[in-house]
Formats: C-alpha cells, structure tokens, sequence
C-alpha cells in the first residue's frame, strides 16, 4: 500500500477504512463485535492500512470505543480520525452544535472512548450555522496548541466556509461524499483544496455500495439501512441508475478488476491528494478495496468514465431533504 499526504505532513495510506457501518447505518448491526475487532486489525496488518473515519454521533459513542479498543495495540502504525459538531440529548443526537464548549467536550469524550493522547484528525462533522466558523477554528487550534489534537478537519463545508476556517487555523482535509455518481464537490470544494493545499477524503466513495455493481434493481433495505431514506434508491431510481454501473462493470471486466475497483480507481486518479474511505464489515471487501492501488485507469479510460457519468447522470437526491439541509454550508 502507497501512502498519501493529506494537508502538509498528515501521511496516511492512499485507501483508508470508514468505520460507521459496523455500528449503524446498513442494517442489523454485527452481532459478534470480536469479529469486528478483527477485520479493523486485519485491516491493518494484512492490507496495510492505516487510516481510519470515525465519529462520536455513530451510535452515539460505540463506533469510537469499538475503533479504539481494536487499535490500541496498533496505535503508533495508524492515523484515526474521529468528528464534533451534534448535540446530543438522552443519548441521540437533536442537530448540529459546534459551541466552544461542546467542541471541548466532544474532543476530551473522543480521547477517552479511543484510548488515545492525541486525536489525528478532528473533523467539524457538519457546518453549525449558528456559529462562525472562525470561532470553530479557533477552538480547535487551542486543542492543538494543547496537544490534545493533531490536524484540523472540515465534513460537507462549503469553499467560502473553508477558506474562512483555514485563514483562522490550517484546515488539513475536507471530507465530504464525492464518487462517480456524487460530483457535487468539483466545481468549487476541489479547486478550493487545490489552492490551499487541503487534502480531500471521499466518503461514500463506493456510492453506498451502489458502484459496486450488488445492489439490483429490486433491493429491499433492512430496518436500521440508511438508504431506505435515500431517494437515490428508490426501485425506479436505482432502475435508472443501473446504466452507469453497467459502464463501470464492463470496464472492470476488461481490465480483469471488480466494478467498486474501478470507482476507487477512478477517485485516485483525480489528485494525489485525495484518500477514499470506503467502509466495510468484510475482510474480503478490505482486500478488494485497496486492491484497486493497483488498478491502473488510462487518461482516456478516467474521460470515458467522466463523459458517460455526465451523459447518463443519476437519478434522485444523494440524502433526503433534511440530509441536504446540512451540506454545502
């Protein structure tokens, strides 16, 4: 596995590991968390990955400590980066709050749930628009100046929102959704991290599994599945849909790759900078994920693959609307 730098010094592997799904968002949870622990370790001694996505909201809580407790005795191999910005009454999360206080608190919880002296990477989750992001940088750069965090992060900002933030205290990397069917971050976001030096972490970088060429016209999402409340997979957008992933699989076909290879290829093709964190609960996902470091995509195959998303497009919003009220702030 190659490394790549995000931000000035922040040297993580070119494919990391988001770790929601194994506590929320596809379904039924995991029942054997041993088996978790596991693959989270695999990942790191069998694939050689060595940075990780989590959150305080995922769960609440439980995605942190789960994350924590598998790497511990990895600690000094890896980079974990981990968010603030929800509000969190009896124990669920009541919208977005950003507060000095709140990020202070958030930062000592995630300390602890992690095991950790440092957090790597400390993302604001969500922009909170009553409260100005200069005041959020600034909070953050106290926790760095106090070694209690590393490097500054943004989730679904805005480009006027992170060149506001990273004026205040160097932001490191914007991570927001950004795959072949999720584009919205090329016009301003990409060419804003480019001017500025800014790494980008693509979540979602596999369409919610959709790129990976599994999920079928007639999908029925679990209770607990997040894309139950998504548009994007309604039965006659995910119909619709189809074609791209039709592209992406005969292209994988003729390159003796997997379809999801071939997405993730694509996202490390558009700038060094840029480090997708496709989650999973599989070993063998982790080994077909980072497989794609070595999937090779031509300048003509890369415009192909533009041309045909442009052409096609998607169908449906990528979140439902209160999701949509969130981003791009």
């Amino acid at each position: 596995m190659h490394t790549r730098t995000l931000g000035q010094d922040l040297e993580v592997s070119a494919v990391g590991l988001g770790c929601m799904g194994m506590s929320q968002s596809y379904g039924p949870n995991p029942g054997d968390r041993d088996d978790m622990i596991g693959v989270l370790r695999y990942a790191v001694e069998e694939a050689g990955i060595t940075f990780f996505d989590t959150a305080e909201v995922y769960g609440p809580y439980v995605n942190e400590e789960l994350v924590g407790e598998a790497l511990a005795p990895l600690r000094d191999r890896v980079a974990i980066a981990t968010k603030f910005g929800f509000d969190f009454q009896d124990g669920k999360s009541v919208g977005t709050n950003s507060r000095p206080e709140q990020i202070r608190r958030a930062a000592e919880g995630s300390l602890q749930r992690l095991g950790v002296d440092v957090i790597d990477l400390f993302y604001q989750h969500r922009v909170d628009p009553d409260v100005p992001i200069e005041e959020v940088a600034g909070t953050v750069g106290e926790l760095v100046e106090a070694g209690k965090v590393r490097h500054f992060g943004l989730s679904e900002a805005a480009a006027g929102t992170i060149r506001r933030a990273h004026a205040t205290h160097p932001v490191t990397a914007v991570q927001s959704e950004y795959s072949l069917w999720t584009r919205d971050p090329e016009p301003e976001v990409l060419p804003t991290c480019a001017e500025l030096g800014i790494g980008f972490v693509p979540f979602s970088p596999l369409g919610k599994g959709f790129l990976t060429g599994t999920v079928s016209t007639s999908a029925e999402f679990a209770d607990g599945d997040i894309r139950s409340t998504i548009p994007r997979f309604t039965a006659d957008n995910l119909d619709a849909n189809q074609a791209l992933v039709r592209h992406v699989r005969a292209l994988a076909e003729e390159k003796g790759a997997q379809p999801g290879q071939i997405a993730l290829a694509w996202l490390l093709a558009q700038q060094p900078w840029i480090v997708p964190i496709p989650g999973t609960r599989r070993r063998g996902r982790i080994d077909e994920n980072t497989g794609s470091t070595r999937v090779a995509l031509s300048a003509d195959e890369v415009a192909v693959l533009d041309a045909l998303a442009a052409q096609i497009g998607v169908q449906g919003e990528r979140y439902n609307e209160a999701g949509m009220s969130m981003v791009g702030l």
